[in-house]
């Protein structure tokens, strides 16, 4: 008995071993619970406090990526060094090259660990060869260590790379750009790079929003208290019991092959797994903001009700902000926003359209765009005004074909991204023309609020589908097996699965007013109630949780 209890602990302590120390774990309640209770000692002491909490953090993050904790670390090292020595040089050149240098680093890692079998496999069908993918990192580590303890024939993914690299690239910008002065003190600058709440799956939380808190006094009032502890079980409750629950028992089950299943059965999944991403990412970015609230740490919004968006444009101001504003203020805005175009952009287009087509194997779009930009530069030479919305559309189509690269490495991910943006361009033009954009009535903002969302859920087959050919299947088998005959035996079979769904619906599509009444109610509450409804909350996630923990969505990217 002692022995085992002796060996769970020290699992605790070994990458690999052990639970997993995500927000559905119980390992990492208890971890928590541990790092709250020595926190409530030394939150007075700001040093002490922020050396805490980065080591706490830099564990966390052993845990669930190993020795790429060291990677972490790199970067911390780096790019404070960076940050300090840019407000010290006299000479703008050299200010722009220091920050140049860690913008370039730090992409390279990201696009090394993340793209290097994507790019491979690209090249390789493009020019008809057979490259393989070569682990330099490992290999220099073997040659470090007179020994081969690391594969050179495998690249793993860093967890949460894509999150942590955007927030140093951004911190790096904001210095260079004045914004915010340089972090003085290395282990506030690594604490907030690594914060356990958000290293993993964000928010996407920007240095000069977060670093004027690292210094100031833990406060939090009775308000905040409740305010967090509702984020948290609210998180927990859209993740574990709707989003696992309709992954498990319906959408992967569909998934694993859309052909075996019906019209209906393949509609309802891509309805479902719309559904599902928004409850898994939401979820977990609410136990985030929660938890950090609860230390005294105030993030912004992550989500605002997205599916409640009339357009696709309103919908990418809802979902997913940090990420949004992130690349709307550090690659849309660079490349000229909505004033102008630059040289960048439409080198950046090109050698995009040139990929897509030659992946595709579609010359076709290759001779179409090119067709496309000598009319449109024809045209624009005419009209500065119709330069200026070609300008604007192109920084607008490489922002969201860039942000699909970022979701994930695939072909499936630059489509999705591309789709999207192509949604929103079309809604630029036709709100001009509509004849429904000054009616106000309840039934127009109802049709315009399904038909964006059966746009985004389209778009999400290429999300969820393993490849370019899986995309077809469902596609194709909804166009060619959609039958009301299927309908009411489908109801009946997945009956459950459709009650979650519609109450998660009507939830989602509640007035902002009516669900901040219900959450001022629980803040309000007295200890005791608090402590029912967190005892029959846990309860009910126990009951209806999925034996295998499912980890978030967005883990893998």
């Amino acid at each position: 008995m002692i022995d085992n209890i002796i060996n769970r602990i020290g699992s605790f302590f070994v990458h690999g071993e052990g639970e997993q120390l995500i927000f559905t774990s119980i390992s990492f309640w208890i971890f928590f619970t541990i790092v709250y209770a020595v926190f409530t000692v030394v939150y007075k002491q700001y040093t002490l406090k922020n050396l805490f909490l980065f080591a706490v953090s830099i564990f966390f993050y052993w845990k669930a990526s190993g020795l790429f904790f060291l990677l972490l670390l790199t970067t911390c090292i780096y790019d404070y060094f960076i940050a300090r020595a840019i407000p010290r040089q006299q000479n703008p050149a050299i200010r722009k090259l220091l920050c140049g240098i860690s913008v370039v680093v730090n992409l390279g890692l990201l696009c090394y660990f993340k793209y290097a079998y994507f790019f491979t496999d690209s090249y390789n069908q493009i020019f008809h060869t057979e490259h393989k993918v070569f682990n330099y990192f490992a290999h220099w580590g073997n040659s470090l260590f007179d020994g081969t303890p690391f594969r050179v024939d495998k690249i793993l993914l860093p967890v949460g790379i894509s999150f942590y690299t955007f927030k140093t690239i951004s911190y790096t910008i904001d210095v260079y750009k004045g914004r915010m002065e340089p972090v003085k003190n290395f282990v506030d600058y690594a604490f907030y790079l690594s914060f356990f709440p958000q290293v993993l799956i964000g928010p996407i939380v920007r240095a000069r929003d977060f670093m004027p808190q690292a210094r100031q006094p833990f406060s939090l009032s009775k308000y905040q208290f409740g305010l967090a502890l509702f984020m948290i079980l609210n998180g927990l409750f859209k993740k574990m019991v709707f989003g696992d629950y309709l992954a498990v028992n319906f959408i992967d089950i569909i998934y694993s092959n859309p052909l075996l299943y019906s019209g209906f059965e393949n509609f309802f999944a891509v309805i479902a797994y719309s559904l599902q991403v928004y409850l898994d990412f939401s979820g977990y970015t609410d136990v985030a903001i929660g938890i950090c609230l609860l230390m005294g740490y105030k993030l912004k919004p992550n989500f605002n009700s997205p599916y409640k968006a009339r357009n696709v444009g309103e919908f990418w101001k809802r979902w997913h902000i940090s990420l949004s504003t992130w690349l709307q203020d550090y690659l849309y805005i660079p490349l000229g926003g909505n004033k102008k175009g630059t040289a960048a952009s439409y080198i950046i287009i090109a050698i995009l359209t040139i990929f897509i087509s030659l992946m595709l194997n579609a010359t076709w779009l290759l001779w179409f765009m090119g067709s496309l930009a000598v009319v449109l530069l024809m045209v624009s030479f005419i009209s500065p005004g119709i330069r200026n919305a070609v300008n604007t559309n192109i920084n607008l189509m490489i922002t969201m074909l860039l942000g699909g690269l970022w979701h994930g490495a695939t072909l499936n991910f630059i489509v999705w991204g591309g789709l999207n943006g192509i949604g929103i361009v079309v809604y630029k033009f036709w709100k001009r023309i509509s004849p429904y954009e000054k009616i106000k009535t309840l039934p127009v903002h109802f049709w315009k609020v399904f038909n964006t969302f059966i746009f985004i859920s389209a778009t999400r087959v290429f999300f969820r589908a393993e490849d370019m050919d899986q995309a077809n299947e469902v596609f194709k088998k909804i166009w060619n097996d959609l039958h009301m005959s299927q309908l009411v035996p489908i109801l009946e079979h997945y009956w459950r699965e459709f009650a979650m769904m519609t109450i998660a619906f009507i939830v989602h599509w509640l007035p902002t007013d009516v669900k901040w009444q219900y959450k001022k109610i629980f803040i309000k509450a007295p200890v005791w109630a608090k402590v029912m409804i967190v005892v029959l909350t846990v309860m009910l996630i126990f009951q209806t949780m999925s034996t295998e923990l499912k980890p978030p969505i967005y883990f893998s990217f």
